[in-house]
């Protein structure tokens, strides 16, 4: 019988930053921690609370996006949320390798088109659409609260409703140990029947 496993988690670059390969498994969202400076080549690291020690380097044409949106001072970057995602047409040195892309951003009122350099002296539209607001993250309270309806889910259908408001609920910094706590769970319910 094949056990309940999350391959996203085997497929993770081992990198010292965010790649494309790190959104193979669909578009995620993002908080921004902070911003500092980055090297001449990659001028600026996003650091996000998701990715501890991995930040996001965009590329000019995403610093582009963040600057006409949110202004150009990074400082008020902090806590602000993104939408990201692996761009398989983004192309370097002639072959399409993928790309991280910024889909969506908070604290935008309506949707942002900008006309972006695709290759040398051609430009097309990008779309990047609000973001909704997050409801509060979940307290400590809350996260020991939802852990124990996990412990005590006895069927299938149980765990599929906790996970169903899992999918619902910002978890903040507890989403993986949760997602992890359900999975584990699932993995004891099918081993018994």
């Amino acid at each position: 019988m094949t056990e309940s496993l999350d391959l996203s988690t085997t497929i993770a670059a081992n990198s010292d930053q965010l790649g494309a390969e790190d959104f193979l498994a669909g578009p995620r969202v993002v908080t921004i921690d902070r911003v500092t400076k980055g090297t001449a080549d990659q001028p600026v690291n996003i650091h996000l609370t998701e990715f501890p020690g991995r930040p996001f380097r965009p590329c000019k044409s995403m610093r582009r996006v963040l600057v006409a949106a949110w202004g150009k001072e990074a400082a008020t970057y902090t806590g602000r949320r993104l939408m990201l995602f692996n761009d398989p047409s983004v192309r370097f040195g002639g072959s399409a390798v993928g790309g991280v892309r910024i889909s969506a951003m908070s604290d935008i009122s309506s949707r942002l088109t900008l006309a972006l350099t695709v290759t040398r002296g051609k430009k097309a539209p990008y779309q990047v659409e609000p973001l909704p607001d997050l409801p509060p993250a979940i307290t400590p309270e809350t996260v020991d609260e939802i852990q124990e309806r996990i412990n005590n889910a006895t069927t299938l259908d149980q765990l599929k409703t906790i996970g169903a408001e899992l999918k619902t609920t910002n978890l903040g910094v507890h989403r993986e140990q949760l997602q992890a706590a359900w999975s584990r769970r699932k993995g004891e319910i099918e081993g018994q029947a």
